[in-house]
């Protein structure tokens, strides 16, 4: 991750920011914690300014673009944090797991600092699977099949998990992989693909002749005719999570789900 994003971080801060709407969302969830690690956490996007925030981040390149002011960073890995036991009230992941070497590790260690609750904000590939850029450019979907761990991946690394989806604005400020579902010409600029992590992961003249074809479908008319429900909406579920594992003081027993509903990886609720 670290190697990854000494390249690709090196104008990581412009074009991938904290979007208002996700962020408010990480902060309901954020509900009743006072201190917080943000592991994996870049150039600072999504920590609330209003608590005490400890991050880590293995890149140099990504912690020389924290903000003045942005809290406190330590150079690490998910998979080795340099602290105590219950250290933190929540530890919080955003967009990040996909990158960690060893999972499992990661995840012991998130639980293990934390007092009450873990967050990742991730990606259910199964629904993110239906993205219409997949559509010009199938070879990102199966890098990020191989990297993002499933909803069952969670359930079987914590014992109490609830799943919410977080739908992604039209107009969002984020620049990750689906922020531009209705703004595709952004995909067709070198600069914001140069952000996006799943892009850095192939050559650029793999996915050339997609965003060949995506440059043609847009000028004639053909991709707006091929996708015309997405043109009056606000917001869509592409698939992006937000991940909560209770911990500690928050950890309860797993209410039944009702008769008939469809089987949950273990651990699993969704909301």
């Amino acid at each position: 991750m670290s190697a990854l994003y000494d390249t690709i971080g090196k104008a990581y801060a412009g074009p991938r920011r904290s979007d208002p709407r996700i962020a408010a969302a990480i902060d309901a969830a954020l509900a009743g914690c006072r201190s917080v690690l943000n592991v994996g956490a870049g150039t600072g996007s999504y920590e609330p300014a209003h608590l005490d925030v400890v991050a880590v981040e293995p890149s140099r390149t990504m912690i020389a673009q924290r903000p003045p002011g942005a809290a406190r960073c330590v150079q690490a890995a998910a998979e080795d944090l340099p602290f105590a036991d219950g250290s933190f009230d929540a530890v919080l992941a955003v967009m990040t797991v996909h990158h960690w070497r060893d999972l499992a590790r990661g995840f012991a260690e998130c639980a293990r600092v934390a007092r009450r609750r873990v967050l990742c904000l991730t990606t259910d590939m199964d629904v993110f699977a239906g993205f219409w850029l997949f559509d010009y450019l199938p070879e990102l979907i199966r890098v990020d099949r191989a990297a993002f761990p499933s909803m069952a991946r969670f359930g079987a690394a914590f014992d109490d998990v609830t799943v919410a989806p977080v739908p992604i604005p039209a107009d969002c400020v984020d620049g990750f992989l689906g922020a531009y579902w209705r703004r595709p010409e952004a995909y067709l600029e070198p600069a914001l693909r140069a952000s996006i992590s799943t892009f850095a992961r192939l050559a650029d003249d793999t996915t050339q002749a997609g965003l060949a074809r995506l440059d043609r479908d847009l000028r004639s008319g053909a991709w707006a005719a091929r996708y015309p429900d997405l043109a009056g909406r606000d917001g869509l579920d592409l698939g992006y999570r937000l991940v909560t594992a209770s911990a500690g003081a928050d950890a309860t027993r797993q209410p039944a789900g009702p008769a008939g509903a469809p089987a949950m990886p273990r651990g699993v609720r969704r909301c």
